[in-house]
C-alpha cells in the first residue's frame, strides 16, 4: 500500500517531487528506515479526496490495514 501511495503522490505532482535532503534524516523519518511511523488514509466522499497522513506506529503486531468508513 505504501508503494501505491507514493506512486499516486508522484503522479499527482507530474511524476516527480523535490524534497529537501533533511526530509530523509533519521529525526524526520523516526529512525533510518521510517519504522517508527505508520501511514493513515481517510477518504472524504463529499470532496472525493483522500488525506494521507503520518501516525505513530502501533506497539506490537497491531499494524496492518484497517478500514474505517
Amino acid at each position: 500500500m505504501s508503494h501505491a501511495m507514493l506512486i499516486a503522490i508522484l503522479m499527482h505532482h507530474g511524476g516527480s517531487l523535490e524534497l529537501p535532503a533533511e526530509a530523509f534524516e533519521p529525526d524526520a523519518l523516526g529512525g533510518p528506515d521510517g519504522a517508527w511511523h505508520a501511514v493513515g488514509m481517510a477518504t472524504d466522499p463529499d470532496t472525493r479526496t483522500v488525506r494521507i497522513s503520518v501516525h505513530p506506529r502501533p506497539d506490537g503486531d497491531d499494524g496492518g490495514i484497517t478500514y474505517e468508513p
